[in-house]
């Protein structure tokens, strides 16, 4: 049976509402920045996880001043720190020398050399031979720096930005700085370009992100690792445009912040690292003229960042790959983004908060409409971790969606569907076990709560087979009991009776004193409900036979019930007020098998079925004819059938023959032939009997038409 409309339109509402309730609880929270503690957590799980540092670009190069260079510079050159600054101006020669396309120094020399002017001088030199260094500037939003404008000479090397007004009035404007700190006027007029060293962590103090541009003093400032970029490729242009920095075809996202967000390809060191020591000494012997440790065409085409790695020197910052991150590796992460078109693309807010909706809606429409509690833990555990593998394939495919906040729309909108699942099916629970708890099995009940939709309040028109059973002499035996004998008798006797036509499925109607009525088919379909509905009678017979001694030696009397079955269209469904109803059935077939039931005394047998119940065995179990009948108040002949199980037909194979061949000979209107053989099988059986004496009768009085029908005159 379909499920019927309105119990959807009505679960897709509630879903409608608890998908718009958590939304506005996750907004709540999203939208102020209530959990960028959190996403920021799991920010760093995705990045750990995805990691791929093979991917890393071969383009780029670090030199890196570690603690093993500060003590190979010590023991073998007895160079105290800090270091002369033409030691870096050999490094950097070496590195040109060797072809590098850029040479990035994330080092800021503030003040001049504590060994003299002839140090600066030297320093300067060796940047101006290069013509390849990017020189390293911090800015600051505030008064931090020593200036607020530009040294003579120097801001007209930085690369123009077309479209920085556009820029200035976007996502630039949270990029804009008051003031500055250089390096001393040999150095920065001895660079080729200048990059910008500052980048801001998150609010959880670690740095995932960095500004590709920055405003200073009417001009747009570089990150390091574009200026890095723009000195290798002089040819491409910047420019800004669909909320992006463009860099010639290449493209920089921006988040809301007007930051680019970086994907770390993998931990300190992912890029091909050299500690300044190695660099160092291969430098001086190539000065010396001996073959050095270190070939410096290993840096042939590519960008080399110099800086800091040592712990006393201050440089390592958290990043998502862990605590001491050394900062140049943060620039050198923003080049490689631009050289492999990496960097990750920030999910607007409000494409975020649609993406929540659509996966509250989701989970809540699963919950509402999964009726089987193992279904509904089954979509708990499907839908809760969705949202993170959703956050993990979008950070795959370059997208850094917010995994924690649609985490907690998720779970808002379960835990709100379970709970109008609670209120609601609960009471549909709790109503559909007081409403069929006295007649129908638990098993029967717990799969109509599992399936409300098979349960038709208010009728329905399907075939069913009915059961009509009745103690034989039930007035005489009550007569003969007190109250209190009589009520313990019937009680056991019903629920012996009840229990068997449950296990096989049957729904009982209701008791009628010591009759049982009860149908098959309703309200679960049973497609072999007339098998089951003569098992039932077979067995409930058995068990009464089993019975019998017991009731007897408690009442006097031996206990014998007649069943009379019937298959065919009736209406089935709660009929009665709201709150007073019985689950009945309506109908002609319902009527033929009170009938039967009673027939059953005309030929003293006591199970009987019709022919329409037989047409449903398909030979599960074995029948004698035992007439056609006219019940009262029906015209309609029906041939009737007693059934039995296989064994105790072969028993009495001999007589059910014989009675057949008589039976044969009765409808034929041959009642002298039928009564012959009627008198030898009437002492054996009861049926028998009775169409002896019914013979007698018609030879005496010889109808003047017969068709072969036993018309009977009592219900």
């Amino acid at each position: 049976m379909a499920a019927s409309p309105r119990p959807l339109l009505r679960k897709s509402l509630a879903s409608l509402f608890i998908a718009l309730f958590s939304l506005t609880l996750v907004a709540g929270l999203y939208l102020p920045g209530f959990l960028d503690g959190l996403e920021g957590w799991a920010y760093n799980l995705r990045a750990q996880a995805l990691a791929k540092p093979q991917t890393a670009s071969e383009e780029i190069a670090l030199i890196l001043l570690d603690q093993s260079s500060l003590d190979w510079a010590s023991q073998e050159m007895s160079l105290p720190w800090p270091w002369p600054r033409e030691i870096y101006g050999l490094i950097f020669d070496f590195c040109s020398s060797g072809g590098a396309k850029a040479v990035a120094v994330d080092v800021v020399y503030t003040e001049p050399s504590v060994y003299g002017v002839d140090d600066d001088q030297r320093l300067a030199s060796s940047v101006q031979n290069s013509g390849r260094v990017v020189s390293a500037l911090t800015l600051f939003s505030g008064q931090s720096g020593s200036s607020s404008g530009w040294p003579q000479g120097y801001a007209e090397r930085l690369p123009e930005l077309s479209g920085r007004e556009a820029w200035l009035q976007g996502k630039g404007r949270s990029s804009l700085k008051e003031s500055a700190s250089f390096n001393i006027p040999e150095f920065d007029r001895a660079a080729a370009l200048h990059g910008s060293v500052v980048f801001d962590p998150d609010s959880d103090g670690i740095f995932r992100r960095l500004y590709p541009l920055s405003e200073y003093a009417g001009y747009a400032v570089p990150s390091l690792g574009l200026a890095a970029f723009v000195k290798g490729n002089p040819d491409q242009a910047l420019g800004y445009g669909g909320g992006d920095i463009l860099v010639g075809k290449r493209r920089i996202p921006l988040d809301s912040s007007g930051q680019a967000l970086l994907r770390f390809r993998g931990p300190t060191g992912t890029h091909r690292a050299y500690n300044a020591g190695e660099v160092l000494q291969s430098a001086i012997s190539v000065l010396e003229g001996k073959a050095p440790k270190l070939d410096p065409f290993v840096f042939k085409g590519k960008y080399v960042f110099f800086g800091f790695s040592a712990t006393g020197l201050y440089d390592l910052r958290p990043s998502p790959m862990g605590k001491n991150y050394p900062g140049v590796e943060i620039h050198a992460t923003f080049l490689d983004n631009l050289l492999t078109e990496g960097f990750l693309r920030e999910t607007p807010k409000a494409l975020a908060l649609l993406a929540f909706f659509i996966l509250a809606l989701g989970s809540a429409l699963a919950l509402t409409q999964a009726r089987k509690t193992w279904l509904q833990a089954l979509f708990f555990v499907l839908f809760i971790p969705l949202p993170i593998a959703l956050s993990f394939v979008l950070y795959g495919l370059g997208n850094a969606f917010p995994m924690i906040p649609a985490m907690i729309a998720v779970f808002i909108s379960l835990i709100a569907a379970a709970l109008y699942n609670y209120s609601t099916e609960g009471r549909q629970k709790a109503f559909i076990k007081s409403a069929f708890k006295q007649y129908l099995s638990p098993i029967v009940i717990e799969q109509l709560i599992a399936n409300p939709a098979k349960l038709n309040l208010g009728g329905e028109r399907r075939v069913i087979s009915i059961y009509f059973s009745d103690v034989q002499g039930f007035t005489s035996l009550s007569e003969a009991l007190s109250p209190e004998e009589l009520t313990s008798v019937l009680n056991d006797y019903l629920s012996a009776m009840t229990d068997i036509i449950q296990e096989e499925g049957g729904t009982v109607d209701k008791y009628e004193g010591d009759a049982i009525i009860a149908f098959w088919n309703a309200p679960l379909d049973y497609p072999d409900h007339a098998i089951r509905a003569v098992r039932a009678s077979l067995r409930c017979q058995e068990k009464l036979a089993e019975m019998r001694p017991a009731f007897k030696e408690r009442t006097g009397k031996e206990l014998y019930m007649r069943i009379g079955l019937n298959t065919g269209p009736a209406v089935v469904g709660n009929m009665g007020s709201k709150t007073r109803f019985d689950y009945t059935m309506l109908g002609d077939a319902v009527n033929l098998a009170a009938r039967l039931e009673g027939v059953n005394k005309q030929f003293g047998t006591y199970t009987m079925i019709s022919q329409n119940t037989l047409n449903e065995l398909e030979g599960a179990f074995a029948v004698r004819e035992l007439s056609r009948i006219a019940v009262v108040g029906k015209k309609i002949p029906v041939t009737v059938y007693e059934p039995m199980r296989e064994r105790d037909f072969a028993a009495r194979q001999t007589l059910f023959s014989a009675f057949a061949t008589a039976l044969e000979h009765y409808y034929q209107g041959h009642f002298e032939e039928a009564r012959a053989i009627f008198a030898q099988l009437a002492d054996s059986d009861p049926p028998s009997a009775k169409y002896l004496a019914q013979c007698e009768r018609l030879i005496a009085d010889p109808p003047q038409a017969w068709e072969g029908v036993w018309t009977m005159t009592e219900k």
